[in-house]
């Protein structure tokens, strides 16, 4: 279960040998460091084992672990019984001190202090039955067998053994009754300490390595989930989030996996789709020789270019790995534009430059190879739009790295209240009670994101819908649009389209998918938040602007309130003059109406207040 866990630690403690210099013996770490347990306090348990889904971190966040016993108790009460019969509400509640400690009998305080008198594991009720009546470890765990299997006529036995020897403990048959059917209900649910125990370990060691080295555990995480581009996507935005720069693979500092470098952490090369071991190592090697890749030119006169082709070197391209090769003075879209069309000329150049090698051949006009590389110029090429240079990042890397298309949309999404694919894709998927596989379902939730991979369909019936995905800066969902939502939106959905779609999310332990309810563009949306707007003007603005910005405001008519604000410059006084524009003028506060006034009053003359 925490093989993969295993390995990253190893790998963080191998980044940090690599890095400081120094093996941290992590099996010794202090147990009671401050800035692990505040990781755990504040939730930041993304890539922690057993405490990374929603629904623990939002338990962490209430209960306030201070010591490993608190998560190891967590780690134990964090399933569907306890979840159900009010456990973890009474364990948060009793420790945070807003509900009073109580034990039936002084004899059990020492049994289960550490859970505030809360039965959380099988051992308590193994040492509950042997202190209280006076069984032995192979009777109370005949009696912990008994209790998880429920049978009747088991538990009926073992009922009077138990009170056979509590009476004999001087405990009353009352007594003695109440703390049985308490055992008995607890013990259902009770989860094996020992494992929960070197669970907790487990998770306290991964956790010390993220609040104390960051930067190497954020490596050997992406490392580890370098194929897992859903939740590499979700990795990487939390590691920006806490302050550590995912740097973009480079064709001269990348190595195979991701790595710690003084400004945060480097792609790795595996990342790259297309790119296998043998034309990484081919690259490394190359880069190692010869000092630093100069050119694509240079590159592909040292490869083997059987292993190392035309489809490796336009994934490098389109990952952002070559942007150390752009000319100066070059911006990357224009450079990224300009590598890619140099490609197959590189390859050419470099298959003839290996075959003159061969043959003892050399430059007819003398100089050699660095005479005839200082020579290539890279071709002519439109540059790439933002959409464009985005996309191929997400073809090359699986994700949106050096941005993402719905980035500009980010603050109205939050403030619109909707969720982000990760929200839905990492929320814990609830176990059912009887042992089937469970299922999360979200109703009425709102997602935005581009829309990717459209496909139309058709019903049984010959009814037109469709299917998509729907991709957000943490990762991708499925969106399926019935005939009834297709017919009133199709205009709406086709690919590269920014949308906010409203729906159900449902999800299991192999798929997941969003069922459409309704759908809205992303660029409608800032208006729907809109209160108003307000327009600045200069005192100087002629009355012919006045006139056409009249004639603006008419044409986008809607329900939002319009201010007018002028800027009056007396000497050394600066004074704005604002007025309230008449009640029969409303405006859609639309993309378009933010365009038309800007076009007339200058850029920046509008403010949308929400």
């Amino acid at each position: 279960l925490g093989l993969s866990t295993l390995t990253l630690i190893q790998d963080a403690l191998a980044e940090i040998k690599r890095t400081e210099n120094f093996d941290l013996d992590i099996d010794n770490v202090p147990l009671d460091d401050a800035k692990t347990y505040q990781l755990f306090v504040d939730g930041q348990t993304y890539g922690i084992f057993q405490f990374e889904s929603s629904g623990m971190r939002e338990i962490l966040r209430r209960a306030k672990p201070q010591r490993l016993e608190d998560l190891i108790a967590m780690n134990a009460l964090y399933r569907p019984g306890p979840l159900k019969g009010g456990m973890v509400d009474d364990y948060i509640n009793r420790k945070a001190g807003r509900s009073e400690v109580k034990y039936e009998l002084a004899s059990l305080k020492p049994i289960l202090e550490d859970t505030y008198g809360v039965i959380a594991y099988q051992e308590q009720v193994m040492r509950m039955a042997s202190v209280l009546a006076g069984f032995t470890m192979g009777q109370s765990d005949v009696l912990r067998k008994a209790m998880g299997k429920k049978d009747p006529k088991v538990m009926a036995k073992q009922r009077e053994a138990f009170m056979s020897g509590a009476l004999k403990n001087n405990i009353t048959e009352k007594k003695a009754s109440k703390i049985f059917e308490l055992m008995e209900y607890f013990a259902g649910y009770g989860f094996n300490k020992s494992h929960s125990t070197a669970y907790a370990f487990l998770a306290y060691q991964t956790a010390y390595l993220k609040a104390n080295y960051p930067r190497h555990f954020a490596a050997a995480l992406l490392t580890i989930e370098a194929a897992n581009t859903d939740k590499l996507a979700v990795y990487i935005a939390e590691s920006r989030e806490r302050g550590i720069a995912v740097l973009p693979p480079d064709i001269n500092q990348s190595q195979l996996h991701f790595t710690v470098v003084p400004e945060g952490v480097r792609f790795g090369l595996t990342a790259i789709k297309g790119l296998g071991d043998g034309a990484i190592r081919a690259i490394i090697e190359v880069r190692e020789r010869t000092g630093k890749v100069t050119s694509l030119h240079q590159l592909c006169e040292e490869l083997d270019l059987r292993i190392v082709n035309k489809k490796v070197l336009e994934a490098l391209v389109k990952s952002g790995a070559c942007d150390s090769l752009v000319p100066a003075g070059v911006g990357l879209p224009a450079g990224r534009a300009k590598l890619f069309g140099a490609v197959d000329s590189a390859i050419e150049h470099g298959n003839r430059t290996q075959r003159d090698r061969e043959l003892g051949q050399s430059d007819l006009f003398g100089g050699g190879e660095e005479h005839s590389l200082a020579i290539i110029r890279l071709p002519d090429a439109a540059p790439w739009t933002e959409m464009e240079l985005l996309s191929h990042e997400k073809d090359a890397l699986g994700l949106y790295l050096s941005g993402h298309p719905i980035d500009r949309h980010a603050e109205n999404l939050r403030a619109f209240g909707a969720k982000t694919v990760g929200d839905l894709t990492m929320t814990e998927i609830p176990q059912s009670t009887d042992g089937s596989p469970g299922r999360l379902i979200i109703e009425d939730v709102y997602v935005g994101g581009i829309v990717s991979g459209f496909r139309g369909l058709k019903t049984k019936k010959g009814d037109p819908m469709c299917v998509f995905t729907l991709e957000d800066h943490q990762g991708a969902v499925e969106v399926v649009v019935f005939p009834e939502m297709f017919g009133r939106h199709r205009a709406l959905i086709e690919n590269g389209a920014l949308l906010l779609v409203r729906g159900k999310f449902e999800r299991d332990e192999e798929n997941s998918r969003f069922q459409c309810a309704d759908i809205l563009p992303l660029s409608a949306l800032k208006e729907r938040l809109s209160r108003g707007v307000r327009i600045r003007l200069k005192a100087t603005c002629p009355r012919e602007t006045i006139e056409a910005l009249w004639e603006v405001m008419t044409r986008h008519r809607g329900d939002r309130p319009v201010a007018v604000e002028v800027e009056m410059n007396g000497g050394s006084r600066h004074v704005i003059v604002r007025a309230e524009v008449t009640h029969s003028i409303r405006v859609r506060t639309s993309e378009q109406f933010v365009s038309d006034v800007e076009r007339l009053c200058g850029v920046g003359s509008v403010t949308i207040h929400s």
